[in-house]
């Protein structure tokens, strides 16, 4: 069996009380849109501060997992770690009602466990896309990526996700972040929830609100995005598409050009390929991010 392939044998899941299948429900868990972090020491695991961004972060999930349950509680609720390694998340505090999937490398990236099966996504502890600022550590992938562009259009990590969740058919209900990655997502995704529980100040400062009454906030807005899914139509962006990253060194560029399909475009420092889908242009854009952490050695 796949070690983390929702409706496996890893998880029976229950009919509802009137024989309706209970919804499978994806969440997505960044870490610097976590209530409460702003500075890189409480995200990077080489720091002094990360232990304490781990237990924020874990709350912030279960709080989420909490207000899932509580709109279907036949739910089958699995939680993707999608910050840095992957290993962010405490396992032995997880709700345990729900299942967990971390570590690295995977297909999907940050929305581990997505297929065409899964009735909703929520994506928890986001941040917005590299320079908009003044977000909370705002990045796309990684320091080494300046922008991604699909058919022109600037993603960061919540319109990457949220296209690639549409391209399954399933809609992202909710998401959270400070308030420059909510406006972010509003852009995108008008219909669905957004909370905000932060007010981003500058790169690394906000004026964010207590971690209790945060996690209060998305338990009850989990559980009304939730409810709400039929009404949020997935985001999609059909293909072929063409997708341009602006790398930020030249090293990394040249990297970039041993993928097969991939050329440099004017100005030295963005590569460009074509994708026949969404999910072509993700693993693609994944790949590019990878190559993009080797140093000149």
């Amino acid at each position: 069996m796949g070690p983390l392939a929702v409706g496996s044998p890893f998880h029976e899941g229950t009919e509802g009380s009137e024989g309706i299948e209970p919804p499978k429900v994806l969440v997505s868990v960044d870490m610097e849109g976590v209530s409460g972090i702003v500075h890189t020491s409480e995200v990077n695991p080489d720091r002094y501060d990360y232990e304490r961004g781990r237990a924020l972060m874990t709350a912030e999930a279960n709080a989420v997992v909490a207000g899932v349950l509580d709109a279907e509680p036949a739910a089958d609720v699995l939680v993707a770690d999608a910050h840095g390694p992957f290993r962010n998340l405490l396992p032995e505090q997880m709700d345990r009602r729900a299942r967990l999937v971390r570590g690295k490398p995977r297909p999907l990236g940050m929305v581990a466990g997505l297929d065409g099966d899964i009735d909703a996504v929520l994506l928890i502890g986001y941040h917005a896309r590299a320079g908009a600022g003044p977000g909370v550590i705002a990045h796309t992938m990684s320091g080494e990526v300046l922008d991604v562009r699909v058919d022109g259009r600037s993603l960061g990590e919540i319109g990457l996700n949220g296209a690639l969740a549409g391209h399954f058919g399933v809609p992202v209900v909710m998401l959270s972040g400070d308030d420059v990655a909510c406006a972010e997502f509003e852009e995108l995704v008008p219909s669905a929830v957004g909370v905000a529980v932060k007010e981003a100040v500058a790169g690394s400062a906000a004026v964010t609100l207590h971690p209790e009454e945060a996690r209060e906030r998305l338990r009850a807005a989990a559980a009304e995005a939730v409810g709400r899914r039929a009404h949020v139509p997935p985001l999609v962006l059909d293909g072929p598409l063409t997708v341009e990253v602006d790398m930020l060194s030249p090293f990394s560029v040249d990297l970039a050009l041993l993928v097969p399909g991939v050329s440099r475009a004017e100005g030295g420092r963005t590569v460009v390929f074509a994708a026949a889908d969404f999910a072509e242009a993700h693993r693609l854009v994944l790949l590019l991010v990878q190559l993009a952490s080797i140093k000149p050695g």
